[in-house]
């Protein structure tokens, strides 16, 4: 989705269904979102799909030294150059965030990222902004500040042992430090969308964790092979490999894991040291786990 203007008076333009646009009209959703960014004079922002510019005008009114906006929308492009082409400040570069550069245009590092997220990519965009457990991320932010799907937001801030806690759990938690901001029922929008959304404000982790990806890699296919059975106990899912090998049991043992359990009630860290524990003892061949 797009944010969209306060007035949505600004200039003509039919949102877009494949775009999944629907434009914010909230001024107060908009004022938390500025406020959870905590913006200051050092600070250059990347704000995604900024639509007919509501949330880009309280950027540039904000203390931020810079702001680079990528669109999509060669329609929404137009309006936006006539909009804020006189601002110093901004700069738009028309693309597909999921492959555009994610640049500043006058040179200057981006370190925060604000964005109303279509939810059709959200995935692949979390991806990129982010990174993920095999690999690092193109640019290293310091916060970004997305406006998602409610689901999927509830996804990323779920605890073990709740019924959001997912796969995408663990990994974004293992990336990043991920905390609500606010709640945007679909009536903030116009048009509506048939789902609600929310804030969430995610602070990437610095890892120092030398093979970190590498372990990542491996986790990918733990996670895989765990929650594709999110129902069963972990002795019917990985249970093969961990009571065959003496180093994996006595792993269970003193992180306090039972088989017994599912796979959404064990901790992102517990995953982690899992894969880690089984990268040193372990193979994979056809997706199977043998003994080294």
């Amino acid at each position: 989705m797009h944010m969209g203007d306060n007035t949505l008076n600004d200039f003509r333009h039919i949102p877009r269904k494949r775009f999944g646009q629907h434009w914010l009209k909230d001024g107060v959703v908009l004022d938390q979102i500025i406020k959870a960014a905590e913006l200051n004079s050092e600070d250059c922002v990347l704000e995604v799909g900024p639509g007919k510019g509501a949330l880009t005008e309280k950027l540039i009114e904000s203390q931020a030294r810079f702001i680079q906006a990528i669109e999509l929308d060669r329609d929404l492009v137009v309006g936006l150059k006539k909009r804020f082409s006189h601002q110093n400040k901004f700069s738009l570069r028309e693309g597909d965030v999921l492959s555009a550069p994610l640049e500043a245009e006058n040179g200057l590092t981006i370190n925060k990222v604000v964005a109303n997220i279509p939810y059709n990519i959200t995935g692949p965009l979390l991806k990129r902004l982010i990174g993920e457990l095999k690999k690092a991320p193109e640019n290293s932010f310091e916060t970004l500040v997305l406006l998602m799907q409610k689901e999927v937001a509830q996804r990323l801030v779920a605890l073990p042992g709740t019924s959001n806690f997912s796969a995408l759990s663990v990994r974004i938690q293992l990336l990043a430090k991920c905390k609500y901001v606010c709640d945007v029922p679909s009536k903030c929008f116009q048009p509506a969308p048939k789902v609600d959304s929310k804030v969430v404000m995610i602070k990437p982790f610095v890892s120092n964790e030398p093979d970190f990806y590498e372990v990542g890699n491996l986790l990918e296919k733990l996670l895989k092979h765990a929650f594709a059975g999110r129902r069963k106990k972990l002795r019917n899912t990985i249970g093969s490999f961990v009571t065959s090998n003496d180093h994996i049991k006595e792993f269970f043992t003193y992180r306090g894991i039972s088989l017994d359990q599912r796979p959404q009630e064990v901790s992102p860290s517990n995953w982690f040291a899992l894969a880690k524990a089984l990268k040193e003892t372990c193979v994979i061949e056809n997706g199977t786990f043998h003994s080294k």
